[in-house]
């Protein structure tokens, strides 16, 4: 499947709700399902990793379409390398955080 598959897909099963949450409400829900992913990482739980990515993916595409944001052209972006050093792997410095 591609992302411009997957986007559709999403679309076609949630738009209808997500356009009555919002933009907003449906940011909160990517942000929730992020930390459920972060939960699942944290505590190496293997079985849960793939379904919270998945999750994760959808509410980011759900959002995208609200938005009016096509995830295959926006991925694009990385197409070529990396966008700042336009290789691949990345040869940036890396920043510790």
């Amino acid at each position: 499947m591609t992302i411009t598959e997957f986007q559709r897909l999403i679309r076609d099963i949630y738009f209808n709700k997500d356009s009555r949450r919002g933009s907003d409400g449906t940011f909160r829900w990517l942000v929730e399902e992020t930390g459920e992913l972060a939960r699942a990482m944290r505590k190496d739980d293997r079985a849960n990793l793939e379904e919270e990515f998945a999750d994760v993916l959808a509410w980011l595409s759900s959002l995208a379409s609200l938005e009016g944001i096509d995830m295959e052209a926006a991925c694009a972006k990385y197409a070529k390398g990396c966008p700042k050093c336009h290789r691949i792997p990345c040869a940036c410095d890396e920043v510790v955080v």
